[in-house]
């Protein structure tokens, strides 16, 4: 019998992990189906090494989601991210000629028109998200749809991406006989999930720690103002306690995960960690204070990062409902302590939203951008369904 709801599965191809959700699209609601995760290969520090070996991750992670959810995947939204992941301003000025008012046409060729932006060579557009409009040169606003003019013009962050890296990622997942309905910036992938429209009205910013990159977004209500892959990450943290504590990178990442926390005085730190002797070496021990001064000094970096891109490219919003943490880098205790002591503002982890039956297991941040990816395919067959389309803002804008 023929499935009586339609299939939206999200990739999220990490360098460290492979990860896939499949949903259910069924009246309107999203109903969660199955999941899967398996150790990413072919990386290395971030960038595709192997593309084989990329796709045999993704064959397997397809495969093992289609036997937990009982269905054949076919297509999937895919997210990108990483430093190569960067953003800048598009204008767009529409001459009407003479006086008359806005119709939906004209505000969408007036943004086809700032996405028309000179971009850097090797660079692909991702996402043309449109921030607001300026009529016959008044101040911005943001839906200026029926107002009389004669002079539109219209402003759109422009997320882009290296344009070899992201062949590489599409290649990857065709070979695994994979279908790409559309590759979505990571950041806003995570932010879809578990963003509410209301929360971004007062200036929000989603902050992704993967292991080789940490990707950023800051939105003024439905405005993404920034967008990027900074080059400082989960592995960082643990690269640094190798280096200044004479490590093994495996050794190091055990101690992060086992006695880590990113703020000085959130735990007892007044204790001494046995290192069991290695074959040539003799065990030794580890103040866990000073471990705690290595990793706090990392995530600081990250979320002072973070605030000089929000002021220096964010129009300096005042992140009023604070910042959402998300990825395996912002489940080191302390994270969200950190974050509102750098930024002043409130802090709290991503969870996915509005799926139901998602797992108790799943509520995790290092699942939010996999669940978005997968809630963003299904808006994309709610678009083509309705046929007519979406309103101008959600038709770029992923609302």
């Amino acid at each position: 019998m023929a499935n009586k709801f339609q299939l939206a599965v999200g990739l999220d191809i990490g360098s460290a992990w492979t990860r896939v959700v499949v949903l259910a699209v069924d009246g309107g609601c999203l109903r969660f189906l199955g999941n899967s995760a398996v150790i990413s290969h072919g990386w290395h520090r971030g960038q595709i090494a192997d593309q084989s070996a990329v796709a045999d991750s993704v064959r397997q992670a397809v495969q093992e989601a289609e036997a937990r959810s009982q269905q054949q995947i076919g297509s999937a939204v895919l997210g990108v991210g990483g430093p190569s992941v960067r953003s800048q301003q598009g204008r767009g000025l529409y001459e009407f000629g003479h006086r008359r008012p806005i119709d939906r046409g004209d505000l969408v060729y007036a943004i086809d028109l700032a996405a028309r932006a000179r971009l850097d060579e090797d660079r692909l557009l991702l996402q043309v998200l449109p921030q607001d409009f300026t009529v016959d040169g008044r101040p911005p606003i943001p839906h200026p749809l029926n107002l009389e003019c004669q002079r539109l013009e219209a402003h759109a962050l422009l997320v882009t991406a290296s344009a070899q890296e992201h062949q590489a990622l599409i290649s990857a997942v065709h070979q695994a006989h994979l279908r790409v309905e559309e590759t979505v910036f990571e950041a806003m992938a995570a932010a879809y999930a578990s963003v509410l429209s209301d929360e971004r009205s007062g200036g929000v910013a989603l902050v992704d720690i993967g292991a080789h990159s940490t990707n950023v977004c800051v939105y003024d209500g439905d405005s993404m103002l920034f967008a990027a892959g900074l080059p400082v990450s989960g592995d960082h943290f643990t690269r640094d306690l190798g280096e200044l504590k004479a490590l093994s990178f495996e050794e190091a990442e055990r101690l992060k995960f086992a006695h880590g926390c990113a703020l000085v005085g959130l735990t007892a730190d007044n204790i001494v960690i046995e290192l069991p002797p290695e074959p040539g070496r003799p065990g030794r021990e580890i103040n866990r204070r000073e471990l705690i001064e290595i990793l706090e000094a990392r995530a600081a970096q990250i979320f002072d990062l973070v605030d000089k891109c929000r002021v220096r490219y964010a129009r300096d919003i005042a992140l009023r409902e604070g910042i959402v943490l998300c990825g395996g880098g912002a489940q080191l205790e302390g994270m969200v302590e950190l974050a509102e002591k750098v930024l002043g503002c409130p802090a709290r982890l991503g969870f996915p939203r509005g799926v139901i039956d998602f797992p108790e297991e799943l509520m995790s941040p290092v699942w939010t951008i996999c669940a978005g990816l997968a809630m963003y395919s299904a808006r994309l067959q709610a678009r083509r369904e309705r046929g007519g389309g979406p309103s101008i803002w959600s038709l770029f804008t992923g609302k």
